[in-house]
């Protein structure tokens, strides 16, 4: 009833990690039931996701993840400058990233992170490759608002068949997560299995349209 009343519809429901643990991996039904929501998206090729605290990390990383997963080329691209987690979540090194790309000092391949699937997905001879937010930034809707970012997004639009942008946080950082969404074809929300109705408002006030939330549960 809760969901249904926020008009933001459950695409899957996937397994985060569990407290305390530093180790997390996508179980089988966690790919199947993101494989649902796949094939919408691949259409629009540029999501954007968003919400607030670790939720939208897990389901970016899932979704990405998923895609290659399916034998696709998936790009995911951390955009919270303010806070950058990515790396350190998933075992890749910090810098540069995309504040280091977005101020000209490195290069798109001093950017780009292939990451090697393993489990269930490491057959599929899908491609998964991440960007990190590099240092941290003081003012991030700044940079996100910059041509240079708009730019990016239609490169990697056209050389990946899903591109995955991690949004700063919806309430958190209001300017910063426009800025992001303002870039992508539809937004997802990454929400935990009980969310509050702001964050929810919030995302649907995003400039692409909302399909829905992947609920993580903990």
């Amino acid at each position: 009833m809760l969901w249904g009343r926020s008009r933001l519809p459950v695409l899957a429901e996937i397994a985060g990690p569990a407290d305390g643990s530093r180790a997390w991996s996508l179980r089988r039904r966690d790919f199947d039931a993101l494989g649902e929501v796949l094939s919408p998206l691949l259409e629009q090729r540029v999501a954007a996701l968003v919400g607030e605290g670790d939720e939208p990390a897990i389901a970016a990383t899932a979704l990405a993840s998923a895609a290659a997963a399916s034998g696709g080329r998936a790009i995911l691209v951390e955009c919270d400058l303010a806070r950058p987690r990515l790396a350190a979540q998933i075992g890749l090194a910090p810098s540069p990233g995309l504040h280091e790309y977005l101020r000209w000092e490195a290069e798109p391949a001093d950017v780009l992170q292939p990451v090697a699937l393993a489990g269930p997905a490491a057959a599929a001879g899908g491609q998964l490759v991440c960007v990190c937010g590099g240092r941290p930034a003081t003012k991030a809707e700044t940079l996100l608002g910059l041509q240079s970012f708009s730019h990016v997004v239609v490169k990697l639009r056209s050389a990946y068949e899903l591109v995955v942008l991690l949004a700063p946080p919806v309430l958190a950082e209001p300017a910063a997560c426009h800025a992001v969404a303002a870039q992508a074809d539809a937004a997802i929300a990454g929400l935990p299995a009980a969310s509050s109705r702001a964050i929810r408002s919030a995302v649907r006030r995003l400039p692409p349209p909302a399909l829905g939330a992947i609920a993580v549960s903990g």
